[in-house]
């Protein structure tokens, strides 16, 4: 189970190398949309297959439909979208390295919404990431050029933390499955993501490299993948879920330099070490319902997966 486990981020790790790869051909917004749009298609078959799937979705009233559409536009329109954005405009492991700090943002919203103050522990986690995360950034600003994707994946952030909490409520009601929730957000917020960069980028032309990259993304690591993580968290617990998770953004950083040339100095290595080791104690040490839930991979749906 725990080699499943891996293998799920292993796919997830991948697919910040083969965003970058298919950014060079494809506008973000759409490649984004093309993406969760097949997959959602994919996830949606599944569960109308069924006849308990399509009782739940005729079951869905107004204010599921309500709910389910918030969270796809935060998680996928939102989120998703700027993550793409952010990859087109930045390193990956940059990227990877702000998204990293989504269990610390939750736990801080938390505070407020939900009255789930965080431990003593995710203190200290905090404090570590934050300090890994100045160090890679050298305690400055970072480069001009990585300027904008560095701010729009810090959005990202932000969007992330507010799917986080909206899917905590949707999904600690256990009114509905995991699969539903994920299907009907999906498709909703794809729907919304490709529509939208259609009318900002327009239609590009898509040779088979690009078709290819789309469809593994879609069905690989995403329908697949989220298929296979929600079976290892039958099995696995919270605990062992974080941990496997938290290897993510180590995974990234290799690949980011193996396959994307985006070599790292040794202050950028250690700051990646000590910045995986504070997300590793936010989600070890608290009772955050969060645990094992970040955003490392744009194809990961925080309280879902």
């Amino acid at each position: 189970m725990v080699l499943q486990a891996l293998l799920v981020t292993f796919l997830w790790s991948t697919s910040w190398v083969l965003i970058k790869l298919g950014l060079d051909e494809l506008p973000p917004l759409v490649f984004a949309g093309l993406r969760y749009l097949l997959a959602s298609v994919i996830l949606l078959v599944a569960l109308a297959r069924t006849a308990r799937g399509r009782a739940e979705l005729r079951r869905l009233d107004r204010r599921g439909w309500l709910l389910l559409g918030g969270l796809g536009l935060l998680m996928y329109s939102l989120t998703q979208g700027a993550q793409f954005v952010a990859l087109d405009q930045a390193p990956a492991v940059m990227v990877s390295l702000v998204l990293t700090f989504t269990p610390a943002f939750v736990a801080l919203l938390s505070i407020r919404v939900l009255a789930e103050p965080p431990t003593a522990g995710q203190w200290l986690g905090m404090l570590v990431l934050l300090l890994g995360t100045l160090l890679y950034l050298g305690f400055a600003w970072p480069e001009r050029r990585y300027l904008f994707g560095f701010l729009v994946a810090v959005f990202g952030l932000i969007a992330h933390g507010a799917a986080s909490l909206l899917g905590r409520y949707v999904n600690r009601s256990g009114e509905h499955r995991p699969l539903v929730v994920t299907s009907v957000s999906m498709t909703i917020g794809s729907i919304v993501l490709f529509l939208a960069g259609l009318a900002i980028e327009g239609l590009p032309t898509l040779d088979l490299g690009s078709w290819l990259i789309i469809l593994w993304l879609a069905l690989v690591n995403t329908a697949f993948a989220f298929t296979l993580w929600n079976h290892t968290l039958g099995r696995l617990t919270a605990t062992e879920s974080s941990v496997i998770n938290n290897t993510m953004l180590i995974q990234v950083s290799i690949l980011a330099w193996v396959f994307l040339g985006e070599s790292l100095s040794g202050r950028q290595i250690a700051a990646v070490l000590i910045a995986a080791l504070g997300a590793a104690i936010v989600q070890l040490r608290g009772a955050s319902p969060f645990r094992g839930a970040r955003a490392a991979d744009p194809g990961t749906a925080p309280g879902q997966d």
